[in-house]
């Protein structure tokens, strides 16, 4: 039987410290009780200083998971154990006191569909918030001043109200039209 577990690393090097333990197993040759190391991310689109970027984004940082073959007495086997608890960078597994708690299976179904959906196209990340003053930057309102109305991410537009002949007026823009006052 697997099960999925949960190790605190030091946060920023969690891909490192992935790397490691993998050649770690190979080296030890317990690929049949570490089955699996993950850290989860996701594509995100971002426009930082006019440009459109797609970076990964760790979805749980200063985590990895861990995917382990148990025993026969249903623990984690001693070799696997220390093999874990010796690498550089892997602070603790998560659970009550120095037992490790392993993932309930809704957990691990998530977690792996997060993974699989990695793969699809970047999310889009909009660094704005109902209420916040924008400027527009482009299109036919360009340098109108304007308040967030609504923000769907979704489609990757914001709906932004902007005075027009001295009336409020709904404007829908994509994104990366406004920039933040």
């Amino acid at each position: 039987m697997k099960n999925w577990y949960v190790l605190r690393v030091q946060s920023g090097r969690e891909a490192q410290v992935r790397e490691s333990l993998e050649r770690r197993v190979l080296m030890e040759g317990v690929q049949e009780q570490i089955t699996r190391v993950l850290v989860p991310s996701e594509r995100v689109t971002e426009i930082r200083g006019g440009e459109k970027r797609v970076r990964e984004r760790k979805t749980y940082p200063g985590y990895i998971f861990v995917e382990i073959e148990m025993g026969e007495a249903k623990e984690i086997p001693e070799k696997a154990w220390f093999l874990i608890r010796e690498t550089p960078g892997i602070g603790d597994f998560l659970g009550a006191g120095s037992i490790p708690t392993p993932m309930s299976r809704r957990d691990v179904e998530k977690m792996l569909g997060e993974v699989v959906r990695k793969e699809d196209a970047p999310k889009v990340q909009i660094g704005f918030c109902v209420g916040e003053a924008v400027r527009i930057k482009e299109g036919p309102f360009e340098n109108f001043d304007g308040t967030v109305e609504t923000v769907s991410p979704a489609k990757g537009l914001v709906r932004v109200i902007v005075t027009i002949f001295g009336r409020p007026t709904p404007v829908e823009l994509e994104y990366w039209q406004v920039e933040k006052i």
